[in-house]
Formats: C-alpha cells, structure tokens, sequence
C-alpha cells in the first residue's frame, strides 16, 4: 500500500456448500509493524461501523465468517491506521472451506501483481490470494504455490440437499412438490435439507407458506420434537446438535416445532425475499434434566407455591428463571437414538393469506411494474388476512347498516303509487326494477357477515346503477312532456347509452350528471317551445312550480350533492340511505300529473219531437273526407 492510499478493497464470491470463509492478512510489514486493519462484509463493501479487527493487536490476524451466504460476494477492506508513514506491504488470503468436501484443501495462489483499490477475485477450490507484493520465487526462479495453514472444524459436515419441484397454477399460486414425498423422514443423526427457489419478481409479492404435520405413529412412544429452521441464503445445519435456536450472529431464520402434543405448525412470510430458501429438519428428543431441575425449584418454594409434578410449563419456566435454573427449552433436549419422525410438509406461494377470510378481498395491485397482491379489509378489520378485530364493526352495528341501506328503498313505493295513478306504467316499471335490484344488491354489498346475494354481486352491482340512472332519466323525459313516439325513442336510447357508460366505468361522477344534465336539456327545450307557442310560462300555474317543481328541484340537488361531495367510506351506511331517501322523494314531487286527453267531437244529442235535424258527419269535420262527396247519410231525419 503506498504511502498516498488509505485503503484496498478486494471481492471473492462464494459459491454453494460453503461453510466457512477465512480472511487472513500474511507478511505484513511496515514501518510500525502492521499499522493495518481488517474488514469483511457480505454483499457490499464494509461501513465504518462494520467490526475490525486490528493487526497490530491480533497475530494471526484473521477474521472468520461461519456459514456464509452462498452464492454472493464477499468485500473485504484493509486500511491503514492514520499517520502511518512509508509503504506498507502485506499479502491478503482468503480460504473457502467446501462443506460437502472437508478433506480437501486446495493451498490458494498468489497472482503475480495485482492494482491497488480496485476489486480483483483469484479463486479455486480450496482458496483465493490477494496482495501488492510478487510471490516469492524458488532459487531457480520458478513460481510455486505458497501453502496456507488450513484449519478445518471436525464438527462442520454438509448434507445433501434435496431440490423441490415448482408448479405453477396460477399469478402467485405456486406449489412445491419434493420428490419421493411429501412425506418426509427425519433420521435421528442428521438433518433433512431441502431447498425452495423464488423467482425474480415473479414470487416476490405473494405469500410463502410452509406447514409441518407430525405422523404420531411414527415415534414409537419417544417424546420425539421434529425442528425446522427456515433460512434464505445458506442452510443453518451446523452448531450444537441439541440448540433448538434458529440463528447466529449474522443470520436470522423462522423456527418451527411439531411434537405429539403439538402435532401441526404453520408459518407465512409475506413479500418473501427471492432466491433459495432452505430448510433444515432434525429430531431432538426431550430429556428430564431440565424439568427436573424447574421441579426441585418449585419443591423448595413449596411453601409459597402449590403444585405438582405436572404444573404449567409456564409457571415451571418462571421460576426456573426467577432461580437462575437452566431453560428446559435450552437444556432439555437431545440427539435422538433410533427413532425416525415422519413429517408432512407442504410448501406453496399464495396471493393471500387465507384469502382474505370472509371479511376480505384479496386484489392484485401493481406498482412501478411490480405486481403484487393484497388484501382490501371491510367492515373495520385490519392485518395481513383481515384477521385484526380491534377496530371490526359489531353484529349489531353490521345489521343496522344493512337494514338502513336496504329499507331505505321503500322510499319508492309513494313514486309507483303517483305513476300507475297518473298512467306512467313504464317510468312505474322502472322504479319497481331500481326499488327491487338497489336493495338486494346492498343486502349483498355489506362487508361483513350480514350479507344475502340472490345472484351474482356483479349482476346485482349493474342493474342497481342501471336502474337509479335510469329512473332520473324517465323521470326528466316525462316532465318535458313529448310526444309519445319521441318519449319512447329517448327511452329505449337512453337505456343503451347508460348501459355503455356503465359497462365503461360505474363509479364514475359523470355516469349520473351526464344523463341528468342532457335530460334537463331537452325538457329546457321543450319547456321553452310551449312558452313561446302559448306565450305564457309553462307549467302555467304557479301552484305547480311552488309546491312541486322548486321543491323536487332543491330536494334533488341535495341528493346529488351529498353523493358527489359528502359521501365516504366511513359514512357510506346512513349518507347512501339518505340519497335512497331523497332522490326517491323527489321523483314523487317531480313526475307530472296525467295528461288530459285528446279533445274529440262525438254525436250530437237527439232532440225529442218530429222535424229534420242536419247532422255533421264526423270525418268531414275532422278532414278526412272531401265535402263535395259527402253521403246523403249527413242528413238526418229524426
């Protein structure tokens, strides 16, 4: 290192069945001895915060990471200490140890010149060298590998691992199928290791689940506890065959249990890092020495606690470590002799959890080209699966809404009542057909468990909009007071435009003012056309615009404006019901009278007494017939 640089960053990946990577710094010299110091990082280069290890205070100055991550990069810095004068000059060897081989031990090799600050990987199967300075050379000046001491832990032995079949069924439904399974035996000597592989993208916005079933049978009567420890990155298999912990200083997993009391354990990992995930299964058998000694313990506090040999586990527990007694968790387990567990295993990606239960919706979102899904909670549930109660909606509170939501139609019956009186049958068809289809499409709509679908929800949600826009649409036509033909051509044409718009977006603002403020249009026209023919305002009595039109009007205009700017999902219960209420009101105050009917001529009335009496012939009055060729039947004899 010249005198100019602080530090040298190198990289040596790792691959699979590593169980031990070891960083040592050789034939370090300067001018205080070796004023370095050594840092190692997984994934990224070291922080200032990373630990260090000092060469000046450490000899051999090495730095040992056990079960490293498969398949990364490990960065490792040297820096030299500040103030530090003159060139320091050292050799850097990383050595791998291979865990399916620890008999072999490939003694690493140097390169011949290397750049300073800059990332530079020599690897082999046994080891990796990095430095400034040549390698020493033979007297003949022939290169030779230089031999590094290796070091290999008896203890550190790899298992096989045993790959999974991937099925895909649906967008995060996947199923993993493990060969000659999925029962899956544990032997008492060593673990069962299998491997669960997430694609990229693809498996990252699901749910990982993974569930563990005991065969009872199986034990034999020995008090037999099968572990799972599920790792992302690098199998937890080595330490004590009798720790029941899932982690190390730089790895975390998820433990699972299953026992004969406890026969089935589940675990679901939402949004689960991709990449290999695996998990190690091993078979420990409980011993007595732990409880035995929480017994002594509750023995000797036998004048403050009364209880047996089969008091609560954890009460046991309590006052084992109220007396600095060893957890029978930690202490209470060994390897097993000749017993072989059977396990069920089952592992699968989901959408969701549980489907969202019954107070969910599970949808698949995307965002910045990231699909992932999700559960969408009703009636105040919250978590994962909609499983949080804390802010849930009662039974109680669950049926008043939805009885407000559905009688609040009835509101319609006065309005069908005023149309068949007036002979509006169709626009009375068509408020029966929204009374009907809006309250059975809330009774269905509710979030939580009071809910009663007569047919599909989609079904029920269209016709309810179609018949409110619908019912506003008849109701508007009818008061411009057009000719039958044309009512009638606007009728069926409004039916298919607001089915369109419908089927485009219902929950639209403009689905409801579009439709009203064209209808409004048409009878401004209309209205305006008999104003200017009779040259008198129409409707002509002032009754009419003071008890009915202005209060229709205002009583409208509220129900619209509560749906389009008070109306929320906190509210949506009792504000819904009150535009039930108020646009239903207002049609019974906006539908015309009945129209009076056409003004005919019929037969004039016979006179008592003898005489002519000149009769006229009913066609020729209206026009139908010419006059000069009127029948003789014109004149009358009485």
């Amino acid at each position: 290192m010249a005198p100019h640089n602080r530090s040298c960053l190198y990289k040596v990946f790792v691959p699979s069945y590593t169980s031990r990577v070891l960083v040592e710094v050789l034939r370090c010299r300067g001018a205080e001895g070796c004023p370095l110091s050594l840092r190692v990082r997984a994934k990224a280069p070291p922080l200032h915060n990373s630990t260090a290890l000092d060469c000046r205070e450490h000899t051999p100055c090495q730095l040992a990471q056990d079960l490293p991550f498969w398949q990364h990069w490990y960065y490792v810095l040297v820096e030299k200490h500040p103030g530090v004068p003159g060139t320091v000059s050292f050799q850097v060897t990383v050595q791998l140890t291979d865990c399916s081989r620890p008999s072999l031990a490939r003694p690493p090799f140097l390169p011949s010149s290397a750049s300073m600050n800059m990332p530079h990987s020599f690897g082999s199967a046994g080891g990796l060298a990095l430095g400034d300075s040549p390698p020493p050379t033979s007297p003949n000046d022939t290169k030779h590998p230089l031999p590094i001491p290796v070091t290999l832990h008896t203890e550190e032995r790899c298992w096989p691992v045993r790959p999974t079949l991937r099925n895909e069924l649906d967008t995060f439904s996947v199923h993993f199928y493990i060969f000659f399974g999925p029962n899956v035996s544990v032997p008492p000597d060593r673990p069962a290791v299998f491997v669960i592989n997430l694609l990229p993208v693809l498996d990252s916005g699901g749910v990982l689940n993974l569930e563990l079933r005991l065969n009872v049978s199986s034990l034999c009567g020995e008090n037999v506890t099968v572990f799972g420890c599920l790792n992302h990155g690098v199998p937890l298999t080595s330490g004590d065959n009798t720790s029941v912990t899932c982690e190390t200083e730089s790895l975390a997993g998820f433990l699972l249990s299953v026992n004969a009391t406890a026969s089935l354990s589940r675990l679901r990992i939402p949004y689960p890092q991709t990449g290999s995930w695996y998990l190690s299964l091993r078979s420990l058998c409980a011993t007595e020495h732990g409880l035995a000694q929480a017994i002594e313990a509750l023995r000797i506090l036998g004048d403050q606690v009364s209880a047996t040999h089969a008091a609560p586990k954890n009460l046991i527990l309590k006052l084992a470590q109220s007396l600095g007694l060893p957890s029978p968790a930690k202490s209470g387990f060994e390897p097993c002799t000749n017993v072989t567990a059977e396990v069920y295993l089952r592992a699968y990606l989901s959408p969701c959890i549980n489907d969202c239960g019954i107070y969910g919706q599970c949808k698949l979102l995307r965002t910045n080209n990231y699909l992932y899904a999700a559960c969408e909670c009703k009636a105040g549930w919250n978590g994962w699966g909609c499983t949080d109660n804390a802010e849930a909606f009662s039974y109680g509170f669950q049926l008043l809404s939805t009885l407000l939501l559905c009688l609040s139609n009835v509101m319609f019956v006065p309005p069908v009542a005023i149309a068949v009186r007036s002979h509006y049958l169709l626009e009375a068809a068509v408020y029966i057909f929204t009374m009907f289809f809006s309250t059975f499409y809330h009774a269905c709509d509710q979030p939580g468990i009071v809910v009663f679908c007569i047919m599909e929800y989609d079904v029920l949600q269209f016709c309810d909009f179609l018949g409110s826009l619908m019912s506003v649409w008849v109701t508007v036509i009818a008061m411009a007071r057009l000719q039958p033909i044309v009512k009638q051509v606007l009728y069926l044409l409004g039916a298919m435009l607001l089915s369109m718009a419908l089927q485009m977006d219902r929950h639209g603002l403009w689905n409801l003012l579009g439709p009203s403020l064209f209808a409004l249009g048409i009878m401004a026209v209309a209205w305006t056309a008999r104003t200017i023919r009779r040259r008198h305002c129409y409707p002509p009595t002032w009754k009419r615009w003071a008890f009915y039109l202005c209060p229709g009007a205002l009583i409208a205009a509220a129900a619209v404006l509560l749906y389009a700017f008070v109306e929320t999902e906190e509210n949506y219960f009792y504000i819904h019901s009150i535009w039930h209420l108020l646009i239903a009101g207002s049609v019974g105050f906006l539908l015309p009278p009945r129209a009076k009917p056409s003004r005919r001529l019929g037969p004039l009335p016979r006179r008592k007494g003898c005489g002519y009496q000149l009769c006229i012939n009913e066609q020729e009055e209206l026009g139908l017939v010419d006059p000069a060729v009127a029948s003789i039947n014109s004149i009358c004899t009485s």
